[in-house]
């Protein structure tokens, strides 16, 4: 339908994770069993994953970040089982300046990368 001369401009997943919209965390959700590239965008990143040092509670990024790829994977398994590529979750969040979780609903969503791959992205359901 299109040419590469009608193209006016592309905006890529790399280039997302070049300019900080996205945040890889292909390797520690690899661990928690995924098998192809996962990334979540920054307010994700911002709400359910950064943990200031200074800040009381005890855990830190690292800690959040196993808990919410842990979470997504079992969200995945059964987005295999129902064979859709968007699925909505809920995971515990601790919010700054509290000690006591809310639920926070993201969405995964499975969907093509750059040269057509899978890859997951982890998303707020108001976001695209």
């Amino acid at each position: 339908m299109f040419t590469a001369a009608d193209v006016i401009h592309a905006y890529t997943r790399a280039d997302a994770i070049r300019d900080g919209a996205l945040i890889d965390v292909t390797e520690k959700a690899a661990q928690a069993g995924f098998r192809v590239p996962v990334c979540l965008t920054a307010r994700v990143w911002a709400e359910c994953v950064a943990w200031p040092e200074t800040e009381p509670a005890i855990q830190d990024e690292s800690g959040r970040l196993w808990d919410l790829v842990f979470v997504a994977a079992v969200a995945a398994r059964k987005a295999a089982r129902r064979d859709t590529h968007r699925v909505v979750f809920q995971l515990g969040v601790v919010p700054r300046g509290h000690r006591v979780p809310g639920l926070v609903r993201l969405v995964l969503h499975v969907g093509p990368g750059d040269r057509g791959e899978a890859v997951v992205t982890i998303l707020a359901p108001d976001e695209d």
